[in-house]
């Protein structure tokens, strides 16, 4: 029987502690705290969950924590605020750039477009300054 919590199926054959993180927004942690509020061995299987433990963390989840859609909608929100009141973090992810500090002159091609396949396939014209 497949667990789902939150929308997300779990995978049957992984330890519970690892399966509760394929949902967004539960690490190892928390997936760990979650376990040990709902009294359940981290060690057994999904596939080996009775469906009392199911509903259980299904609860303990949905109730407790921001996760999946919600998380994902609750985060765009943010990245529109930032966007909105033209912040230098707003206006960095509006151009899809690196928000965080990090340097663009080598790093990021992928984000700013410029991957390369091969040497040399990527670069820019010698006269144009990067």
């Amino acid at each position: 029987m497949a667990v789902r919590i939150a929308g997300t199926t779990l995978p049957n054959d992984k330890r519970v502690e690892i399966g509760l993180t394929y949902i967004l927004g539960i690490g190892r942690s928390l997936s760990n705290r979650i376990l040990k509020k709902a009294k359940v061995s981290p060690d057994i299987r999904v596939k080996d969950l009775n469906e009392e433990q199911a509903n259980e963390l299904r609860n303990i989840i949905e109730k407790q924590y921001t996760v999946e859609g919600e998380l994902r909608r609750e985060v765009m929100g943010n990245i529109k605020r930032l966007k909105e009141i033209k912040s230098y973090r707003g206006t960095r992810h509006a151009k899809n750039l690196p928000a965080r500090g990090q340097r663009t002159k080598t790093n990021s091609r992928t984000v700013r477009g410029n991957t390369r396949k091969t040497m040399g396939s990527g670069r820019k014209d010698i006269g144009q300054k990067t």
